[in-house]
């Protein structure tokens, strides 16, 4: 990682991965979690909810592998859109761990999809961290030389 007050690059090494991101309530554990979650959990809908006037399915992922980062998730999925509009994720005791609320669906290149989302700690105090994303490009091909070091600072 760069850090931008020393221009300097920043290893990040395990015992790290869960501290939080530049004060924010993400975790570098919870960025870097780009398996497909039915590759980790055995999904069910369990049943059916409301948010904010939108008819959700009540989604619940149960880890089907060890190395994840949360053991139980809880998803509320848009009955007609199918974006989720809110994501709870559960340590193996059943604490509530994280919460993730999706806000402002949009349909970008065919698929409805978030544009801003709060990204909750549940164990910290505070209205957690809020994400806008403001342009985005989905199924872009990106050379692989911009995962360098060099193209990175």
């Amino acid at each position: 990682m760069n850090s931008p007050s020393t221009d300097r690059t920043v290893q990040i090494s395990g015992h790290m991965l869960r501290q939080s991101v530049m004060g924010s309530d993400m975790s570098y554990e919870d960025m870097m979690n780009d398996k497909p979650l039915l590759e980790q959990y055995k999904a069910e809908v369990t049943g059916t909810e409301t948010i904010d006037d939108t008819k959700c399915y009540v989604v619940t992922l149960t880890a089907i592998v060890d190395d994840v980062n949360y053991y139980t998730r809880k998803m509320w999925v848009d009955t007609e859109r199918f974006v989720p509009l809110r994501a709870d994720m559960f340590a193996k005791s059943g604490k509530l761990l994280k919460r993730i609320t999706f806000a402002q669906i949009q349909k970008v290149q065919g698929r409805w999809f978030p544009m801003s989302f709060v990204y909750k700690d549940m164990l910290k105090e505070g209205p957690g961290t809020k994400i806008i994303i403001h342009e985005i490009q989905l199924d872009t091909a990106i050379p692989a030389n911009y995962f360098n070091l060099g193209s990175l600072k």
